[in-house]
């Protein structure tokens, strides 16, 4: 029986980007949407796991066929449309930390979204016993890799550990490195899940 719970932070714990900004960033970018969305995502591993932003919008431009006018506004806005939390989940977070679970937190983010999650929300990753950021590790999910040393820092094996996520490839990635893995559905699910998980006092 798993005795750690794991949680993606975007889509479980973090809000995914909002209509109105992720039209800010196709505006920005002076492209046609679906062009754009399919550069934006076929561009990001790299960028998940520590490559700098302008090199990134610079993969982006270049798929594209373009240049971008203002390079630095489109970090801007895209670390804005990566800015909200969901407070439902923050309240089931710290609800669990003080039952005594053991938890832990694994993301695919880029650098420059780190230092706004630690100095603005340095209470909620204060609630987890690990925390294991994509780009500091060098690997992003779904690469085995990244649950490998999620656990690894958490201090613990991947068969000890409950993960979830709101992306089914990365629920899948998780169940292959050993983790039992649910994909996201609601803080109830997450609570009645918490129910399921040994408690070492």
């Amino acid at each position: 029986m798993a005795n750690v719970m794991v949680f993606d932070l975007y889509g479980v714990i973090a809000r995914t980007q909002a209509p109105e900004k992720r039209r800010r960033l196709v505006e920005l970018a002076g492209v046609p949407e679906e062009s754009f969305w399919e550069a934006y995502w076929a561009c990001r591993p790299p960028y998940d796991e520590g490559q700098d932003g302008a090199a990134y919008w610079g993969a982006v431009a270049g798929r594209l066929g373009t240049r971008f006018a203002d390079v630095p506004a489109l970090i801007d806005a895209d670390l804005d449309s990566w800015s909200d939390v969901d407070e439902s989940m923050v309240q089931v977070v710290h609800e669990l930390a003080d039952q005594g679970h053991r938890l832990g937190l694994l993301s695919n983010i880029i650098g420059e979204l780190v230092p706004y999650w630690e100095s603005r929300h340095g209470d909620l990753l204060g609630r987890f016993a690990s925390v294991t950021f994509s780009c500091r590790i060098g690997a992003a999910k779904p690469g085995r890799r990244a649950y490998e040393l999620c656990a690894e820092r958490i201090g613990t094996t991947p068969q000890n550990i409950l993960f979830l996520d709101d992306n089914l490839a990365n629920v899948v990635g998780a169940r292959e490195a050993g983790m039992s893995a649910e994909l996201f559905e609601s803080p109830e699910q997450v609570r009645a899940l918490a129910e399921k998980v040994t408690i070492h006092r």
